[in-house]
């Protein structure tokens, strides 16, 4: 084991995680033929083969299996003892990962991260958008701006407070069902923008299935913005989140806001970075400056 390098380590623990090169270059952040020459280089100090190479791809092979199990776990080890040292760092500079939905990125958290890199420019900030949680585990990321009512227990952090959403439908939308003889509460006869099963474990897609005819369903959207865009755009009614549609002048609530629709916003990091300088810093300004919207 001593000839091994842990880079050429790492790449394999990658490729195993992800399946393909291309997925291993995506979470590792370079090109394919690195990964190519990292995973040729651990062959051949192991001198066997860890990945049988097809046209249709790459399967481990058995000697490759073994090395996996023999890491398991040591990956972990070696981020933790990083963010155990990175605790130490009481210098406001460096590097903040943080990650959080399209939805949230637009409709709150930009205008935050501008003003806390104004007040703190020796940070630099990365946005990850990912409708699912990454692994802060993995160090994937460092800060999560995440909606959630059961968050990772893995993770540390505070709760903002609840996103809300209601029925909207937009008024042009409204008058020409009206002129069909259909009434704004008659939800069966009604035309709605649904999600796709990308989102459907939220609330609000249980809620149509179990309320709406599926051939009533004329859109479903992976994205919680854009089924805000397809309701003003007279598309069909939608259960949209509140602090979205309302800024829409085109659009009118159908309904007061439903709270089985409620949803926790949850500021998370992991534990080992806590008390970092920069990320206290991050997720102390972010409470403060998200938290009013909320109380």
């Amino acid at each position: 084991m001593h000839k091994l390098d842990w880079e050429d380590l790492r790449y394999f623990s990658a490729m195993g995680r992800g399946g393909s090169v291309s997925a291993a270059a995506r979470e590792l952040g370079v090109n394919h033929s690195t990964v190519l020459r990292r995973l040729d280089s651990l062959e051949r100090a192991l001198g066997v083969r860890l990945f049988e190479r097809f046209q249709s791809g790459y399967a481990m092979t058995p000697a490759g299996e073994t090395l996996q199990a023999r890491l398991a776990g040591v990956e972990e080890q070696i981020d933790s003892a990083g963010r155990a040292v990175g605790g130490h760092d009481r210098e406001l500079g460096g590097e903040i990962r943080v990650t959080t939905t399209d939805t949230l990125a637009r409709s709150m958290l930009m205008p935050s991260l501008a003003r806390f890199q104004q007040r703190h420019p020796g940070v630099r900030l990365q946005l990850v958008l990912n409708n699912a949680f990454l692994n802060l585990n993995r160090r994937e990321t460092d800060v999560a701006l995440r909606p959630s009512n059961t968050p990772p227990e893995t993770l540390v952090g505070r709760r903002l407070g609840a996103l809300g959403s209601a029925i909207y439908a937009a008024r042009g939308y409204l008058e020409a069902a009206a002129s069909r003889g259909i009434a704004p509460g008659d939800w069966y006869a009604h035309d709605w923008i649904g999600l796709d099963e990308s989102l459907a474990h939220l609330e609000q897609a249980r809620w149509l299935a179990d309320k709406v005819p599926p051939e009533r369903v004329r859109m479903r959207v992976d994205s919680l913005l854009a089924m805000v865009d397809a309701a003003r755009e007279g598309l069909g009614m939608a259960p949209l989140l509140c602090h979205l549609a309302d800024r829409e002048p085109g659009l009118q609530r159908m309904a007061e806001p439903d709270p089985r629709f409620d949803t926790g916003l949850w500021i998370l990091t992991h534990r080992d970075l806590k008390d970092t300088a920069r990320i206290k810093a991050l997720t102390q300004f972010l409470y403060e400056d998200l938290g009013p919207a909320f109380s």
